[in-house]
């Protein structure tokens, strides 16, 4: 088993102590046993390395105990880490959509394919140091290579991309690709969070590894939330299996039906009405692509009007 495992298993031994002792809301001091168990989830998730840096430099309480505390999401949108981030904000309104799948500072959560990080940096901070944020990628084919290879070796990739995205602010953070032994992490998330991926899935074949990850990696009572490019209901079917990014909203819920998810709620949180949903070059002739419209065309200041693209924003209970 791969030292993944290992890490895994150290993590959940610990961590549902101290979730139920949260929960409980209980004031006294760790005993000697917790003291231990919490150093060493510690030194798992890079935290010692912070430590040892500190005692080289002058403490600063006011720093530490900001840091101690559960960072509201306005704070978290307003950090300057996110000043590139916050030009897409009016169109994927993290916050809405972060409440709408109900996901609060504390909780496990599963990003699919988190990529450069756009809702890393949201969540990370958001879940806390009581949370854990699971950044899962599918297994790759050995011929998608090139932009697809940030993708690989999740379980050493995405914790080392996160200390760029975020410092040691916030969750602690792992990796896991589809096919990791999951073992150590079945049954702990309590969200699982699909951000413009389903397409990705349908046309390069990582959908059925990757719901049944899904499914093993969610509490019973998990929820999954989707964020999708949303194709009109008349949409020809052969527009609609992944290439042009679209997808139709009724077959997107089915395709949860067939893997055990019921529909909770669905939103127009990140609707456009505007998106025609029907561009040759699918969703990336859109902003802030534009395929095909050249810069300072009268077409790219057109499409720049309309914006990103229409998205449904879904929300599934998994159900045996």
């Amino acid at each position: 088993m791969r030292v993944l495992s290992c890490l895994a298993a150290a993590t959940m031994a610990v961590s549902t102590p101290a979730l139920a002792a949260q929960q409980q809301q209980q004031e006294e001091e760790p005993s000697t046993g917790e003291q231990i168990l919490r150093g060493v989830l510690d030194v798992l998730s890079g935290r010692n390395q912070q430590q040892q840096q500190q005692t080289t430099q002058p403490t600063q309480p006011a720093a530490d105990a900001q840091a101690e505390r559960a960072q509201t999401m306005e704070e978290v949108l307003m950090h300057p880490r996110r000043a590139d981030d916050r030009a897409r904000d009016a169109w994927r309104h993290p916050a809405e959509t972060l409440a709408f799948f109900d996901v609060e500072p504390g909780m496990t959560v599963v990003d699919y394919m988190p990529a450069t990080g756009w809702y890393s940096r949201v969540l990370i901070p958001y879940l806390g140091r009581d949370g854990n944020y699971i950044g899962l990628n599918p297994e790759l084919h050995p011929d998608l290579t090139g932009y697809w290879d940030m993708y690989r070796g999740a379980s050493s990739r995405i914790p080392a991309d996160a200390r760029d995205w975020v410092g040691q602010d916030g969750a602690r953070v792992w990796g896991l690709n589809t096919d990791d032994d999951l073992d150590s992490f079945a049954g702990t998330a309590d969200r699982v969070l699909i951000f413009r991926e389903m397409h990705n899935m349908r046309r390069f074949g990582w959908l059925h590894d990757s719901m049944l990850a899904i499914r093993t990696l969610l509490k019973d009572d998990g929820l999954v939330g989707v964020v999708q490019h949303r194709a009109r209901p008349d949409a020809p079917l052969d527009y609609t299996l992944g290439d042009n990014g679209y997808q139709r909203q009724e077959d997107v819920i089915r395709l949860f039906a067939i893997y055990g998810f019921e529909l909770v709620a669905a939103s127009e949180i990140n609707a456009n009405p505007r998106d025609p949903a029907n561009w040759e070059r699918g969703v990336w002739s859109l902003p802030p692509s534009y395929a095909g419209a050249a810069e300072g065309s009268r077409e790219r200041r057109r499409r720049a009007d309309i914006g990103e693209s229409d998205r449904m924003t879904l929300l599934f209970r998994k159900v045996d």
